[in-house]
């Protein structure tokens, strides 16, 4: 049984999540940053209700969207790294239960270990490379990289390299 409303405020607050980020990052002002910020804090205290009182909100919860949505959040909770942890635990009971896509599992793995200075797994998570360009945060067992991130559905790093490389590249 899906909960409609838990739903539609998730995709209420990714929308809201997506267009703060994206005002913040065309932007110099300080008060837009301040914005994703007040965002991610309020979404992460939401979360956490939806979390303790219903569990990790999968796909027969929520829906594919509610649950891409509800991901979001997570990733987005670095100012509270102790949830960020057991939303990966969730997580990952709820991929193998066939509730969220494997590379929900995948994406939080590096960002909680990102910010616990570990090396990344499944080579998610950028970093600004001081020339006003991107660059991968550390990658645990880089040859082996390309052979994890296949085990989980992800495409060749090369690929996601190059992708992730034009999208924060500034405009000219």
């Amino acid at each position: 049984m899906q909960l409609p409303d838990i739903a539609a405020e998730l995709l209420k607050r990714r929308t809201a999540d997506q267009e703060a980020r994206q005002r913040a990052a065309k932007s110099a002002e300080h008060e837009d940053g301040l914005m994703v910020q007040t965002i991610d804090s309020d979404n992460t205290a939401w979360l956490k209700v939806v979390v303790g009182e219903y569990g990790w909100p999968g796909v027969d919860l929520v829906g594919e969207e509610g649950a891409e949505a509800a991901w979001l959040i997570a990733q987005h909770a670095d100012h509270d790294p102790w949830f960020q942890r057991r939303c990966l635990e969730l997580i990952t009971h709820a991929a193998l239960a066939g509730q969220v896509p494997v590379t929900h599992y995948a994406y939080l793995t590096d960002r909680v270990r990102v910010a616990e200075a570990r090396p990344q797994v499944y080579g998610t998570q950028y970093q600004d490379d001081g020339a006003g360009g991107v660059k991968p945060y550390l990658i645990e067992h880089p040859e082996r990289l390309d052979a994890r991130r296949k085990d989980l559905g992800l495409g060749p790093h090369a690929e996601y390299d190059r992708q992730m490389r034009p999208a924060a590249e500034p405009s000219k």
